[in-house]
């Protein structure tokens, strides 16, 4: 799911989270590097300079990943070790505490999913976008489905965009205040056809027209109520006007007609 109204403070924690992780890098580096030298100036051994900084550097990186597998040290080595391992203490437990719970709130995980929706939204082309999932929008996307179409759904409602999302659709989800920034988000520049399905008339209206102003090539159906209705949404730019209670009359009439005929 896409929110056109993205959590700002998703992305805040995401940077913080950045800024912190990055300082805890650098502490241990700064341990790292202090562990080594400090071994390397208490080494008494007769080894070379260049052994003895490698044995000082295998240490302190298994000081910091606490691997545990230590060279033998001397006396003064193991008592400035342990002054580092509490150091290490210190700054995991700093780590722990300042890390941990940041990136599991629900602000950052519709940070995270917008990033995501992002790269697919950029790539999409030939699909049909279907705008509303109440009972009609959501036969409509299924069947386009199952027809083998690629489907994306814009909704302004959230109860819709987690049952479309819960059927396996792609969402775009933004308030009817927005919704021009939903449409502009749908690539309808790229887009096969538009379907609109909401009840409201005067809003189905109104993205027709705009659905229209943004890509004039593009194929829209829209239900209408009748035919003066139907009269305005193809001069808003709908290339189909479906008038439902024709569609119903007819089918009424034609299964009436069936029986009568049948009938003896």
């Amino acid at each position: 799911m896409f929110r056109v109204d993205e959590p700002r403070l998703g992305g805040i924690r995401i940077r913080e989270w950045h800024r912190r992780a990055r300082h805890t890098v650098g502490l241990l580096v700064l341990l790292l590097g202090g562990a080594a030298t400090g071994l390397v100036l208490l080494d008494q051994s007769n080894a070379s300079f260049p052994d003895k900084v490698f044995a000082a550097l295998w240490d302190g990186v298994n000081l910091v990943s606490t691997l545990g597998d230590f060279t033998d040290f001397n006396q003064s080595q193991k008592i400035f070790m342990l002054l580092a391992m509490f150091a290490t203490l210190l700054i995991g437990g700093f780590a722990v505490s300042r890390l941990t719970g940041m990136l599991s709130g629900d602000d950052v995980m519709a940070y995270r999913e917008n990033r995501v929706m992002e790269g697919k939204l950029a790539h999409l082309a030939n699909h049909v976008v279907v705008v509303g999932f109440h009972s009609l929008g959501e036969l409509v996307a299924n069947r386009l489905r199952e027809a083998g179409q690629t489907v994306l759904i814009l909704v302004g409602d959230r109860d819709q965009a987690d049952r479309a999302a819960d059927r396996g659709h792609m969402v775009v989800l933004g308030s009817p205040g927005v919704f021009d920034d939903v449409l502009k988000g749908a690539r309808l520049d790229s887009a096969k056809a538009l379907v609109v399905t909401t009840p409201d008339s005067n809003n189905n209206l109104a993205i027709t027209l705009l659905a229209h102003t943004l890509n004039a090539s593009l194929t829209i159906v829209v239900p209408g109520e009748n035919p003066l209705r139907k009269g305005l949404f193809e001069s808003a730019g709908a290339s189909g006007v479906v008038i439902v209670d024709e569609i119903v009359a007819n089918a009424l009439v034609g299964k009436l007609t069936t029986r009568m005929e049948e009938a003896p």
